[in-house]
């Protein structure tokens, strides 16, 4: 049997087993808060500390609950769809045809047949509509009238017809589950037979002053007992977001192999996001479904309009084809939200046509994208371009290879690609233990299509390569809106360096 002088109990603890103990167990937290006296914070806490002494329990469930939908609300007022249906059909002197109850009941006709041949109802033959009694009160039409007025349905819904009636009105959107996390707090036989040997509440003393010494006082206080053993709490030092963090040693890395970083505008004419670069006008990614276009429009480079356009109608001075057709100057002049931030290097290299050039960038890229593990709409990108005299397809790879290396990968492939804007391409790919070879963007040369109407005269090698696809990887991440969330305890946690 336990008793009080086995545990060191604070008067807030105590305050909450005497509560249980002449009211009853198990409470809400509320009840308990209410009862002794104590915020609900501390009634929590106090009932944390309780159970690890064994006194009470903290029985956590989920209290599961239905209500109507808009749809549903309608129908229990009015009844559903196949009632309505039967019933009219019964209050007929002829059986009615299928084209009659299709002009009466409207875009209700298809619901309420479905349901009521389901139901075994109604029969179809030579063009009409036959009832088949019964139509007994379905289980379905009484759990609505049941939720409506607010009636407990728990314990019907442990019932495996009424399960099996819940989700079929579930599946037809006319009521959804509501779940609520409940707490309960129950007093242990150790905690009953502590609250039966007397439980007396006395402020504790905390700090031992030197009036209380002097005075003698102390010896008629209660002094609160340190536990040495007590777990300190954690301290957490002020550090680099992972992902920023991450960014950031890209950028070290670039610079450090002699390249200029380089910005843009978030918001791009369609010339620099896409003509410029060889992509035709009638490309899919282009489709509203893919970019978001503005409510606006930008000026075209007077000095490049006329070598771009002529590129894609027929190919221009050089030995092309071009794409054909019509080029559209208003098309060109359309707002988007760059869909890369390739759209930043190639103005920067219209600029700069003089080699050598060395840029990179590292920004943010914008296309309408479903939001899931692996997509997100917004996403960084880091982007770079080398233009000079003899750069070849070998340099692009070499130069790739060693980034990866001096990132962390030390396996690192390239797979034969296509992209509208270069020719030769490829897409870079790392191997990881137990996922396989993983691909991490795009890179290629420039199609003569991309320089010629800018006025460059070299070789340009370029590279696209997914920022947040390498923070999943080197994170350990398996979803990649983790790096956008406000999750303080992830924060904390991660480490700042690696093994």
């Amino acid at each position: 049997m336990a008793n009080v002088t086995q545990f060191y109990l604070t008067p807030n603890e105590k305050k909450i087993l005497k509560a249980l103990g002449e009211l009853g167990s198990p409470r809400h937290p509320q009840q308990l808060a209410k009862l002794s006296g104590l915020s609900l914070e501390v009634t929590v806490q106090s009932a944390l500390l309780l159970q690890d002494k064994g006194l009470v329990k903290i029985i956590e469930d989920i209290d599961t609950n239905y209500i109507l939908t808009n749809e549903g609300n309608d129908y229990a007022n009015n009844g559903l769809p196949e009632r309505r249906f039967i019933e009219y059909i019964n209050k007929l002197d002829e059986i009615p045809t299928f084209n009659e109850l299709k002009d009466k009941f409207g875009p209700e006709f298809g619901i309420a047949l479905g349901q009521s041949r389901k139901k075994e109802w109604v029969q179809i033959g030579e063009g009409k509509v036959y009832s088949t009694p019964p139509q007994d009160f379905g289980k379905d039409e009484g759990l609505l009238s049941e939720i409506m007025f607010d009636r407990p349905i728990n314990s019907k819904l442990q019932i495996e017809s009424y399960q099996q009636a819940c989700q079929n009105l579930i599946k037809r959107n006319l009521i959804e589950k509501s779940e609520e996390k409940k707490v309960l707090i129950e007093i242990t036989e150790s905690g009953v037979d502590i609250f039966k040997s007397g439980i007396t509440i006395e402020e504790d003393v905390a700090q031992l002053t030197s009036d209380l010494i002097r005075t003698g006082e102390w010896k008629q206080k209660h002094l609160r007992p340190y536990n040495i053993n007590a777990p300190v709490q954690p301290v957490y030092g002020a550090k680099t977001h992972p992902y920023q963090r991450l960014i950031d040693e890209m950028r070290q890395i670039f610079l450090e192999m002699g390249f200029t970083e380089i910005k843009g505008e978030i918001i791009q004419s369609s010339f620099w996001n896409f003509d410029a670069l060889f992509q035709p006008q009638d490309h899919p990614a282009r489709d509203m479904q893919d970019t978001f276009y503005l409510d606006s429009t930008g000026d075209l480079p007077p000095e490049y309009t006329g070598p771009v356009a002529a590129m894609h109608e027929h190919g221009g001075d050089i030995d092309s084809k071009g794409w054909g057709g019509k080029w559209s100057r208003e098309q060109a002049k359309k707002n988007v939200l760059r869909t890369h931030t390739t759209a930043n290097t190639i103005k920067y290299l219209a600029d700069n046509p003089d080699p050598p050039v060395k840029a990179f960038c590292i920004d943010r890229a914008y296309r309408r994208e479903t939001i899931d593990p692996t997509h997100t709409p917004e996403f960084e990108q880091l982007e770079g371009v080398v233009m000079d005299e003899g750069m070849s397809f070998s340099n692009l790879l070499g130069l790739l290879t060693e980034f990866y290396h001096r990132i962390g990968f030390a396996n690192v492939r390239f797979r034969p690609a296509y992209f509208p804007y270069t020719e030769p391409s490829v897409e870079p790919e790392v191997y990881i233990e137990g996922m396989g070879w993983i691909e991490l963007g795009g890179a290629g040369v420039f199609r003569k299509e991309v320089t010629e109407p800018l006025g460059i005269k070299y070789p340009v090698l370029a590279w696209g390569l997914g920022v947040s696809r390498l923070a999943m990887l080197g994170l350990g991440l398996r979803d990649l809106r983790t790096l956008y969330q406000s999750d303080i305890d992830w924060l904390r946690k991660s480490p700042v360096c690696g093994d």
